[in-house]
């Protein structure tokens, strides 16, 4: 790491990147988890939304801006 800053856009790019990252792994995860489970008793797995990613994101620039 070095003492170069970055601007507000490439924060909030690489918070998204992130967020993104967080919900496709949750996505995975429940897609793994119902798998496992007997045929017949499996539930559809939802994507994430752009909503979600923004809350997601929104949430990291918070722990971010915390002081």
């Amino acid at each position: 790491m070095g003492n170069s800053t970055k601007s507000g856009y490439e924060l909030r790019t690489e918070l998204l990147g992130m967020a993104i990252g967080i919900l496709e792994h949750r996505v995975q995860r429940q897609f793994e988890n119902e798998h496992l489970k007997p045929e017949g008793s499996r539930q559809p797995v939802n994507p994430y939304a752009t909503e979600d990613v923004l809350v997601v994101a929104e949430k990291l620039m918070g722990f971010v801006n915390k002081k």
